[in-house]
């Protein structure tokens, strides 16, 4: 085992945690939005329930796993140049692919969080529509990451 076999497997764990965040949230936030359509105490309480899930998903699992991912995935790209003395892979379009994806992963985690305040305000306007047909974004970007680095298309 060598030391980027470690720090590689260490990434997949953190960008798994990731993904499950970034795959699970959305859900809950639609959750949330079709109880706020019903009236009645049952769904007040299903609705602050809703919300606890949603900020300790974000606080506790996709914030760290999402700094990790990056830490770890920077290690990687440094492990790979060889402690900064090669980067010419960094160009090729499999790495772009995969940084492009790391990048939009991040923005769609931004949004995220950025709905999380919304809807903790009561100013979001997104229904559980809107959660379920956007759900599978961050896993249309993770099939596109995932094929780019293991294929190293374009290597």
């Amino acid at each position: 085992m060598t030391l980027y076999d470690l720090a590689r497997g260490l990434h997949i764990l953190a960008v798994i945690a990731w993904m499950a965040g970034l795959l699970f949230l959305p859900r809950l936030y639609a959750y949330d939005a079709e109880q706020a359509e019903k009236a009645g105490p049952l769904r007040s309480e299903m609705r602050k329930l809703l919300r606890i899930w949603q900020r300790r998903l974000l606080k506790i699992i996709l914030n760290p796993a999402m700094g990790v991912s990056w830490g770890l995935g920077l290690w990687l790209l440094w492990i790979r140049s060889g402690g900064g003395a090669d980067w010419s892979f960094v160009p090729r379009p499999w790495m772009v692919a995969k940084l492009a994806g790391a990048i939009a992963l991040s923005g769609w985690h931004g949004y995220l969080s950025a709905e999380y305040r919304r809807i903790q305000a009561g100013t979001s306007a997104r229904t559980g529509r809107f959660w379920r047909m956007t759900n599978e974004i961050p896993f249309l970007i993770a099939i596109v990451m995932v094929l780019s680095v293991t294929l190293e298309w374009g290597a």
